[in-house]
């Protein structure tokens, strides 16, 4: 635990569900809005975490990639509000380039700051999206690893 608004759970070496179980336990003593940082190795911990939070309220609203295996999934307590979207692409099932060429078909007719999600399980599509946006193209507000390979961008249109 480092702050009051920054909780870190490192349940590493851990098998499903332990790692859900362990969050669940922290979140539910955190007030809305505070977030909890989850580190998990276990494979299926991306899955339990989107069904979990769809039933709660919580939030996944990141995941990074640590060493080896590791995986750490920022969850944010619900109640303080959801990420605010204007459109919602979900293009899973399409090859790349497909969702970077839809996505930003959708933008083009977007105003300045909006935010486009888009929802891709297409493997290339977290590098092909990251090297978009790092090209000045559009802004990568958040990632979030919604399952086994699919992948929540949110894009916000820049001015």
């Amino acid at each position: 635990m480092t702050n009051q608004n920054l909780v870190t759970l490192d349940m590493s070496g851990m098998s499903c569900p332990a790692p859900l179980v362990g969050a669940k336990r922290v979140v539910d003593d955190l007030s809305p809005g505070q977030t909890l940082v989850l580190i998990s190795d276990c494979p299926g911990t991306p899955d339990d975490l989107a069904v979990w939070a769809r039933i709660t309220g919580n939030e996944v609203f990141a995941s990074e990639k640590l060493d080896g295996s590791k995986v750490a999934y920022s969850i944010r307590k619900g109640g303080a509000g959801k990420r605010q979207v204007n459109i919602t692409l979900d293009i899973r099932g399409v090859s790349c380039p497909g969702p970077i060429l839809e996505a930003k078909k959708l933008l083009d007719t977007m105003h300045s700051g909006e935010v486009l999600l888009l929802i891709s399980n297409c493997p290339g599509s977290l590098s092909d999206v990251k090297a978009w946006a790092k090209a000045g193209a559009v802004e990568l507000d958040a990632v979030v690893e919604a399952g086994r390979g699919t992948h929540e961008f949110y894009l916000r249109k820049g001015g």
